[in-house]
């Protein structure tokens, strides 16, 4: 991709810090996760690369341990700070990939929570105070599971 669709890219602006409206969940040197803003369920999140990355066939290796390590943990929030019985993770490579830079969606599953295959119904959080509070939650959760 050309550095000025990096430039125009919603992910790159998160990670750059430029999102004021991006609810960062988790965060480091070569990731970030932040609250999806049509989430499946409250709490759905998106673990992406910091550098622009459109599939996963195109994440360099080294960015390969840590994309999938910061999954599994948020995955693990999920269960243990939102009471979640289970998470669904999910990878679009250009179909179906709203955003073209690489994100892992990560969302707290419920037995008898109505999703069903593919068919993604999406939702709004009841407020902003309540999308707020899931952020919170899982920032909480994330930094008491890194220990």
């Amino acid at each position: 991709m050309t550095a000025a669709s990096a430039a125009d890219c919603a992910f790159c602006r998160v990670a750059r810090g430029e999102a004021d409206e991006a609810l960062v969940v988790l965060e480091d040197g070569q990731t970030i996760a932040f609250l999806d803003h049509r989430p499946l369920f409250p709490g759905h999140s998106l673990v992406t690369p910091r550098a622009h990355v459109e599939t996963l066939l195109d994440l360099p290796d080294e960015v390969l341990p840590e994309l999938f390590s910061n999954a599994r943990l948020l995955a693990r929030a999920m269960e243990a700070g939102l009471g979640a019985d289970g998470s669904f993770v999910a990878i679009n490579n250009r179909v179906s990939q709203s955003v073209p830079h690489l994100h892992v969606h990560v969302a707290p599953r419920r037995f008898k929570d109505g999703l069903r295959g593919f068919f993604w119904p999406r939702q709004k959080y009841e407020s902003e105070a309540q999308a707020e509070e899931v952020a919170a939650g899982l920032r909480e959760t994330v930094a008491a599971l890194r220990g």
